[in-house]
């Protein structure tokens, strides 16, 4: 029998990559913050303080408290949520499924936005910055397989969450439908918080309906190929399968010749400096800690935070809860001073900026659980198994 091609196995992965690339550059040339036009992690960020969970950047002034520089309920994850739905439904994959530990996978979740936070960005951003030219972001990458290597681990000597059970289409459905709707109103006005146009990073934003558009069309691209950062190191450590990993490639490719064409090097992103990119941190070892930490708990998870996201619109109610988390993990981040600040050089050449003593804590703490839930799950089932 002859060997199927990797191109014609795997165009889909490849072209779900160029696509979110490309979507990352058009929505960043239309208003998304610099090297942050795709990033799951920040969307989720700024609807917490659209939803009013923090308020991150706001200040007093006459009794009352201005909205905060990160709150907009990000079209982009509305599109995300109902593109993939729509395509499962189409492909009759939609099914209502869950109760997988729900109370862990929500915890996990809020563990996998801090680190991502620390870092200033998700897998997904962590790509496109590096197609962007930031060297920090290599710094992530390294820390990010380092997190994955260690969940493959646990996975390898049997770690599980246990097993989903089947749940009613409406079960299914409510996470998506109620976002979008929660979404829609936000973006009206009639309900819920928005950063003033022009105020940066939350009052960055690109046109609302491209912002769903693009979400539409990565969603349902991501449904059907089975877009996934930690599922492609996973197959590739696992089964020496590299279609996955393939098409994160493929989004580091188009965001670096996207950029080159477009003039950014040399101004936008400061000329490859590690000091001074778009809403970045410069604290390698954070970076890398943060990292390992998105990257482990995806692993556990089952998927990188876009995947969830995708997982979610096709019915998997355990997805939905960890989205929930992530999206509590934010407003914790920032009510508690974890997240990083962007590093900036001052004139007299100090850095300032970065991550904070808060987040170097949460994320130590996040480790030890990681570690505690990696090996409880594993050989303390394991255990309980051959008890019975």
């Amino acid at each position: 029998m002859k060997k199927e091609g990797f191109f014609k196995k795997y165009w889909l992965v490849l072209l779900t990559g160029f696509v979110v690339g490309v979507a990352a550059l058009l929505l960043q040339k239309l208003g998304n913050p610099g090297n942050m036009g795709f990033c799951i992690a920040c969307f989720e960020r700024d609807i917490a303080g659209a939803l009013g969970l923090h308020t991150a950047g706001a200040k007093v002034a006459e009794d009352a408290i201005s909205v905060g520089n990160l709150a907009y309920f990000r079209p982009e994850i509305i599109g995300i949520l109902l593109g993939s739905m729509l395509m499962a439904i189409c492909t009759k994959e939609f099914k209502g499924k869950g109760g997988s530990s729900p109370v862990l996978r929500f915890f996990l979740g809020a563990g996998v936005m801090i680190g991502a936070l620390v870092f200033l960005g998700c897998p997904l951003r962590m790509v496109i910055r590096i197609g962007g030219g930031d060297p920090n972001a290599l710094i992530g990458l390294g820390g990010f397989i380092v997190g994955i290597l260690i969940g493959v681990f646990f996975l390898k000597k049997g770690f599980t969450l246990n097993r989903a059970y089947k749940q009613s289409s409406l079960e299914g459905a409510a996470f998506p439908i109620t976002t979008a709707i929660m979404g829609l109103l936000c973006l009206l006005g009639i309900i819920g918080l928005m950063t003033a146009e022009g105020v940066k990073p939350g009052g960055s934003r690109a046109p609302w309906y491209i912002a769903i558009i693009a979400g539409l069309i990565v969603g349902a691209l991501g449904q059907k190929s089975r877009f996934c950062m930690v599922g492609g190191v996973r197959d590739a450590v696992m089964f020496k399968e590299f279609g996955l990993i393939a098409g994160f490639g493929m989004v580091i490719l188009t965001v670096l010749a996207g950029n080159a064409i477009l003039g950014n090097f040399g101004e936008t992103y400061k000329g490859f400096k590690l000091v001074g990119q778009p809403i970045a941190s410069a604290d390698w070892l954070w970076n890398f800690l943060g990292m390992a930490i998105v990257g482990w708990g995806s692993a556990l998870l089952g998927g990188c935070p876009l995947r969830q996201l995708v997982l979610a619109g096709e019915g998997n109610s355990d997805s939905a809860i960890t989205v929930i988390g992530m999206i509590a993990g934010a407003a914790l981040a920032h009510n508690f001073k974890l997240a990083s600040g962007a590093s900036t050089l001052a004139d007299d050449g100090t850095v300032t900026g970065g991550s904070t003593p808060n987040g170097h804590i949460a994320v130590i703490a996040i480790l030890v659980l990681l570690a505690i839930v990696s090996v409880v799950c594993t050989f303390c089932k394991k255990k309980e198994k051959a008890e019975q």
